[in-house]
């Protein structure tokens, strides 16, 4: 959840959520992590940590562990206080893009698993890599995945495991607009010139907006849809940021966010101008899941790590401290959270299968139709 860090340096924080009920856990070791290195200081503990000669290298987003109270932080003092393996992670600038072209060039991976994958992107390196894999049979070798949601089981070949979600849906502010409750109502006079959006092609949000759309239209429905959309002055703007920043500023009074968007904006000033809209009482889910580098020195401890993650205490924190909902069944949400992290009453997804094959023709058909108009 790359939004985290923007809310964050934005000045909005979480304690609306935190103080009302964040999961407790008790005082572990700080760390300080950047893109390349991890160095760690000794704090009060609850356990013991022995460093390792072999890190288990991990590549995510920078988000996921760059700041304090992050879910990747949580993870690595928890895992550490109770493993002799350290965790190191990476963040590379160009994501999964980076370790396709190496496997393209035959280059060595270097790190153990790639945390932060959806569907889309399982779809792309299998596109760009039809004869080498990128990714093992990481499930195959876990136990603690049985809980983990049906509607998030995404790969076919059981390579990756949802550990979050979110949910996409529009946001939007009830004092100035009405809930529009469905796609249709999108197209009618009185939203026009309130909708922001973000382009499929640069935005994990944008894309999981159109693939909505193209759920409930169809493929042979989605471009009139849009067309309509366009000429009811939607605009698309190139990722969630400035979408989200031109909301705030009051410049639309409607934005695709996410269905988590209260944990931000609690207060009993701020609730009226997020409210969360599940059209057609959906919301898209766009799953974040982990794979394992086929090749890896590391197996055993690398599914060790993601068995992990799968536990109820870990899910919960990860969910928390990355603003999403856990993967699991089983997991709780502290109450303080669950108020206002909204789930809708009718996830839907498109799956692996679904999208292969047909993913960049729907979303380069998009790309050309706004930029026609």
């Amino acid at each position: 959840m790359r939004r985290r860090a923007y809310l964050k340096t934005a000045g909005v924080g979480v304690a609306g959520l935190l103080t009302a009920g964040c999961l407790q856990v008790e005082e572990g070791e700080q760390t300080s992590t950047t893109a390349e290195t991890t160095t760690t200081t000794k704090g009060t503990t609850t356990g013991t940590t022995s460093e390792s000669t072999e890190p288990l290298k991990i590549a995510t987003y920078d988000s996921f562990f760059g700041d304090e109270g992050t879910a990747g932080r949580w993870l690595k003092d928890q895992w550490e206080a109770d493993h002799d393996t350290e965790i190191e992670y990476t963040a590379p600038s160009n994501g999964i893009n980076e370790f396709i072209q190496r496997k393209q060039q035959g280059a060595g991976i270097d790190a153990d698993l790639f945390v932060g994958l959806n569907t889309p992107d399982l779809v792309r390196v299998d596109e760009s890599l039809p004869d080498s894999d990128l990714f093992d049979d990481l499930r195959g070798d876990l136990d603690n995945d049985d809980n983990v949601k049906e509607s998030l089981e995404v790969d076919p070949e059981n390579r990756v495991v949802a550990y979050d979600t979110g949910y996409i849906t529009p946001v939007y502010d009830s004092t100035e607009i009405d809930n529009p409750e469905t796609f249709d109502a999108l197209l009618e006079p009185e939203y026009e010139g309130t909708l922001l959006a973000q382009n499929a092609q640069s935005s994990d949000p944008g894309l999981a907006f159109l693939l909505w759309t193209i759920h409930e239209k169809g493929a042979d429905g989605y471009l009139d849809y849009w067309e309509e959309l366009l000429a009811n002055d939607v605009r698309v703007l190139d990722d969630w940021q400035p979408a989200y920043n031109a909301f705030l500023e009051g410049e639309r009074p409607m934005v695709v966010s996410y269905s988590t968007d209260q944990v931000y904006y609690n207060s009993e000033e701020e609730l009226p101008h997020h409210q969360v809209s599940f059209l057609n009482d959906q919301g898209y889910a766009n799953p974040e899941t982990v794979g394992r580098f086929a090749g890896t020195d590391q197996p055993e401890t690398a599914a060790d790590f993601v068995d992990f993650v799968l536990t109820d205490e870990a899910q919960a924190n990860v969910a928390v401290n990355n603003v999403q909902i856990p993967a699991t069944t089983t997991a709780s949400l502290p109450e303080g959270y669950a108020e206002y992290a909204k789930e809708p009453p009718e996830p839907v997804t498109f799956t692996y299968e679904e999208l292969a094959g047909n993913l960049d023709e729907w979303t380069e058909s998009w790309a050309q139709l706004v930029a026609s108009n």
